[in-house]
């Protein structure tokens, strides 16, 4: 994990956010999560990532200006247009395409000149796949039947989880799942973690720097790094403390926050005192965490459980020790 002087986005010139745990869970805005945003737009540009296929920028955009936030459809990228994209290098243009999921998907696959089929008795070209609440066996078993003919297969994504109102719901990895089972082949995948949902929101906003906040560490935070963009995994999510100190390299953020206010604090610096014999300590603010060996030892948990995390990963992931080799305190991540 690195630091700075000032705070996160200090040299930033394009936020990136995704949605779900981030700004939204339901239809409901996370706390301080819009102030939070538009406080930056008022310095950058502001765009969002959604994995979400199941409904279109132009919905997505009025859900997000309806909590308070100045949002237009081509502000949001959606994991469909980056699947569209992909489609569009891997079939002739104007092909019919099977599509698996809601009008988010369909209107996308359109837009890019396709003609949407749902049987796969019309012959289509490519099966391409997302998230819908209404996605059962009838629409799967369709993509499966499609699929033995050995056409290309586009994923919008593979998530396995989605925060809702409720609580935590099935995502369209267990759909793909289903059909993987049934083919035994996988999808190629748009959205994150891989790169093409990056490289559409970096074609569309531009930008010199930029910054992605995310709440998975396996989506988000997985596909900035591969994206080679700098992260901020924000606890209101899906993954939590726990997870972030057990984190492996490939998921690990550049930064981590309780909540977005923290976007406009000065994020602490992080020292660190290495020891001959490979012991480590970490300051973070006034909280002091040492690894003596393989025992992480709470020197001093400091005012706040933010800066105690911050300072236990960094003696965690400097240390090149996988996670279950460590004891590690519970007050760490609890």
């Amino acid at each position: 994990m690195t630091s700075g002087p000032g705070t996160l986005l200090d040299g930033v010139d394009l936020l990136l956010a995704d949605l779900d745990g981030v700004v939204y869970a339901g239809d409901a805005a996370i706390p301080f999560a819009v102030d939070s945003i538009n406080d930056a737009a008022t310095r950058m540009r502001v765009g969002y990532i959604t994995n979400n296929a199941s409904r279109t920028a132009a919905s997505v955009a009025e859900h997000l200006s309806g909590l308070g936030l100045t949002v237009a459809p081509e502000d949001v990228v959606t994991s469909p247009q980056a699947a569209a994209r992909l489609l569009a290098d891997l079939v002739p243009a104007g092909s019919r395409i099977l599509v698996v999921g809601g009008e988010g998907l369909t209107a996308e696959v359109t837009r890019a000149g396709f003609v949407v089929t749902t049987s796969a008795d019309d012959d289509p070209a490519a099966v391409i796949q997302g998230f819908h609440p209404s996605v059962g066996w009838t629409q799967l078993a369709e993509a499966a039947f499609a699929l033995h003919t050995g056409i290309p297969w586009v994923a919008t994504n593979t998530d396995w989880t989605i925060p809702v109102a409720r609580g935590i719901a099935p995502g369209n990895g267990t759909l793909v799942s289903a059909v993987h089972t049934a083919v035994g082949r996988l999808p190629v995948v748009a959205g994150k973690p891989e790169v093409p949902i990056f490289t559409e929101a970096m074609i569309r906003f531009g930008g010199t720097r930029a910054l992605f906040l995310g709440d998975r560490l396996d989506t988000d935070i997985l596909g900035a790094n591969r994206a080679g963009i700098e992260s901020a995994l924000v606890l209101t999510g899906i993954d939590r403390a726990k997870q972030v100190v057990a984190a492996d390299a490939t998921m690990r953020p550049t930064y981590i926050l309780d909540d977005l206010r923290q976007l406009h604090e000065p994020y602490p610096d992080v020292s660190e005192q290495l020891e001959a014999s490979g012991n480590r300590t970490v300051t973070v603010g006034d909280s002091v965490v040492r690894l003596t060996g393989s025992t992480v030892e709470i020197v001093a948990e400091g005012a706040r459980s933010i800066d105690l995390l911050r300072a236990g990963t960094t003696a965690i992931w400097n240390s090149g020790r996988a996670i279950y080799g460590l004891d590690v305190p519970p007050a760490l991540y609890s």
